[in-house]
């Protein structure tokens, strides 16, 4: 029984391996925009809604609120359905792919950076500004390494949360790999092989994307006090 299934399996990927490789680079290509935007996006909302900033601040806490009170499969949707009604605000599905699970992800990463921030003893600030640094270099030199540092794990989690969220990205035909699981087993009809094959692959490049980043955790972890 095990020998056949796993005959089976490997049977599936030899068949299908050109799509299913297409489809996660596809897959890859996304997380990475949407990885990168998330971290841009949460660092400097972050920073605006720990320091206050006016406007700015009150503008990343209504992006926060509604990005995270709403589903992400409606962000996608409204992004391109919604929009694509529109000649002006029409995207292709490439596009709207990264762009809204990197909206999805930046919207959480403002709270984790937010809280990090705030987490650095004012204290420490303070000495900064006592030896000369201006605001900027205070944040740069003493805020963000700290709390930067102080925000690893949640953002760890939002970036892991991030690459799962793209298999979402079906709603829209967008043909990354669950995209492509789906046409596989439409055409097929291994409806068993294909999701064990997705199965297995998302949960190796899961555990890989953690082990890599708990890696850099532990490098950058804060020393502990005596």
């Amino acid at each position: 029984m095990t020998l056949s299934v796993t005959y089976d399996l490997v049977s599936f990927v030899a068949e299908n391996w050109e799509p299913l490789l297409a489809g996660l680079r596809r897959t890859l290509t996304v997380a990475a925009i949407a990885i990168v935007g998330a971290f841009l996006i949460g660092l400097v909302l972050g920073a605006a809604r720990a320091h206050r900033i006016p406007v700015i601040s009150q503008l990343a806490a209504v992006y926060v609120e509604v990005v995270r009170n709403t589903p992400i499969l409606v962000q996608i949707f409204f992004l391109y359905f919604g929009l694509g009604q529109f000649e002006t605000t029409r995207m292709d599905v490439f596009t709207v792919a990264w762009l809204s699970v990197m909206i999805w992800g930046g919207a959480f990463n403002t709270e984790n950076f937010r809280a990090g921030f705030e987490a650095v003893p004012f204290n420490f600030r303070e000495a900064g500004l006592a030896l000369g640094f201006s605001r900027v270099r205070t944040f740069l030199n003493v805020t963000l390494p700290i709390g930067g540092r102080i925000a690893l794990p949640s953002s760890i989690n939002t970036y892991i949360a991030v690459f799962k969220n793209t298999a979402l990205l079906y709603v829209i035909a967008y043909e990354e790999l669950t995209t492509t699981a789906f046409q596989i087993q439409a055409l097929t009809l291994e409806t068993l092989e294909a999701w064990t094959v997705l199965g297995i692959v998302y949960l190796t490049l899961v555990w890989l994307l953690s082990a890599l980043i708990r890696l850099l955790e532990a490098r950058l972890a804060l020393p502990k006090e005596a």
